[in-house]
């Protein structure tokens, strides 16, 4: 016991100062009794999950300190390129990263970056536990029931955090999402372990679906999701053809602020879905589709599901990506358009061009019936732009314009094809398109533009309108684009 004792005190002691001083904490660390009781106990946890599956003090006092090390630095990297610290949902999506290596900055396992110190890290761990005698009592009794009770004890925890009476606890430690304080106040450990609990707990109160105006809509509404776009005159490109279609052919456009800068593209999706504000979301807010798994009932895909419209998901990727087959359908989406229907399509880079998606999207508008709601995901700009993407382009930013110009080029066949395919029918015809936040790339930092890309709202078929900017928030603009399936218009042609 004096071992264990002792190997966990200098354990905790080393957590501390580096979280006090090299932590991932943009405010001074907190000292104060409680926060640094609550931050010694996440040490604590973390060192009992090591000792669990060796029994030697020393070892898992060492595995401790060097699992502390390695969540300040993910962290402060992650903070570098996207403006946040390490967040409990981020270890939801790390399935991901051995399946789409691709889309990750990550060096793949066999990186000597990776492959290298994670050997030396075995080698080295196996060598100590061979040096380091157990703690394990020697009598068969008390030896089968310390290894048995121990993880048993932490499984219980775990299982019983997110309930009461446990969750009062972390509920009175964790009132309500605010990360940065949180994580200056109690360190990361505890943040992560609190902020899973009360994920987990389901805080949110879900609101009730939207009581539209009686009345049609319109005929077909078609909303896209462009990856990592934003007005590249502001990253010093050159000006984009389809930026002064905004400002001369859209009922309204502007600045969009969303909830992220550089990932996160699920945030905005959600938001522009739901029209549902970050704040509603409780702990869900950083990884909605994790919280809430798509059953949200203001979900525009459901309401318009519900007033007869056919409900569409078009996306060039995988399904499992942020398991987006299953949320898509809990939205509301009936049919889904995803990457097997894309195995001929030709790439831009590493995936299917924005120019060719359009294509398919004016092709799936008109061969369905209407009313219509279509709701698109483009994958052309995704990062990271690395050296070797296109060919005898390098340079990061000159490839990521290389890609928004294509981008620009759907927006603009989309608007003259849309356009024509509603004077052919007589019918309305609602485009919006936005970006779901600004590009991780080193010019493009975070706080770049106060997390806003641009978004703009085409209407076709009824009287040209005196286009108007308005910026927003995703979350406004989807309740916004409610009306589209609701607000009556008393020269809008019946639907076919």
């Amino acid at each position: 016991m004096t071992t264990f004792l002792t190997a966990t005190g200098l354990a905790l002691a080393l957590c501390l100062a580096l979280e006090v001083f090299v932590g991932d904490s943009i405010a001074r660390a907190s000292l104060a009794p409680r926060d640094l009781a609550l931050r010694l106990l996440g040490y604590l946890l973390v060192l009992l999950f090591w000792f669990a599956f060796s029994w030697r003090p020393w070892l898992a006092g060492l595995t401790c300190v060097i699992s502390v090390a390695a969540l300040i630095y993910v962290s402060r990297a992650k903070r570098s390129v996207i403006g946040e610290p390490l967040l409990f949902s981020d270890f939801a999506l790390l399935p991901q990263v051995p399946r789409h290596p691709q889309l990750y900055y990550i060096p793949p396992l066999w990186d000597p970056r990776i492959s290298v110190p994670v050997i030396l890290t075995l080698i080295a761990t196996v060598i100590w536990y061979r040096t380091e005698p157990s703690v394990l009592p020697g009598a068969p009794v008390p030896r089968v029931a310390a290894l048995l009770g121990l993880p048993l004890a932490l499984w219980l925890l775990v299982r019983t955090a997110p309930r009461p009476p446990l969750a009062g606890l972390v509920t009175l430690w964790f009132p309500r999402p605010d990360l940065e304080a949180d994580v200056a106040r109690v360190g990361l450990p505890a943040s992560l372990l609190g902020y899973t609990a009360r994920a987990l707990a389901g805080s949110a109160p879900v609101p009730e679906a939207p009581a539209l105006p009686p009345g049609p809509g319109d005929d077909v509404v078609v909303v896209i999701q462009l990856e990592s776009f934003i007005d590249p005159e502001r990253l010093g490109g050159a000006p984009l053809p389809a930026l002064e279609l905004f400002r001369t052919r859209a009922a309204q456009y502007g600045r969009l602020r969303v909830p992220a800068h550089g990932a996160y593209t699920m945030r905005s999706e959600h938001a522009v879905l739901t029209g549902r504000p970050s704040d509603s979301l409780g702990f869900g807010r950083y990884d909605p589709y994790t919280s809430r798994s798509g059953d949200e009932p203001t979900s525009l895909a459901r309401l318009a599901r519900d007033r007869g419209y056919g409900t569409l998901f078009l996306h060039p990727f995988h399904r499992d990506f942020f398991r987006r087959a299953q949320v898509m359908q809990a939205f509301g989406f009936t049919d889904l358009v995803m990457s097997e229907a894309f195995a001929e399509a030709p790439r831009v880079g590493p995936y299917v061009g924005d120019v060719a998606l359009g294509e398919r999207l004016l092709d799936e508008v008109r061969e369905r019936s209407t009313p219509l709601f279509l709701f698109c995901v483009t994958m052309e700009n995704h990062g990271p732009w690395k050296p070797g993407r296109l060919p005898g382009i390098d340079d990061p930013q000159a490839q990521y314009h290389h890609h928004v110009v294509n981008t620009g080029r759907m927006i603009e066949d989309l608007v003259a094809g849309l356009d024509a395919l509603a004077q052919a029918r007589g019918q309305t015809v609602t485009l919006c398109v936005f970006g779901d936040h600004a590009p991780s790339l080193p010019t493009c930092k975070p706080g770049f533009g106060d997390r806003t890309t641009d978004y703009a709202v085409f209407r076709f078929g009824r009287p040209a309108v005196v286009p108007r900017r308005l910026d927003l928030a995703a979350d406004a603009l989807g309740r916004e684009l409610r009306s589209t399936l609701a607000t009556a218009f008393a020269d809008t042609p019946e639907s076919t």
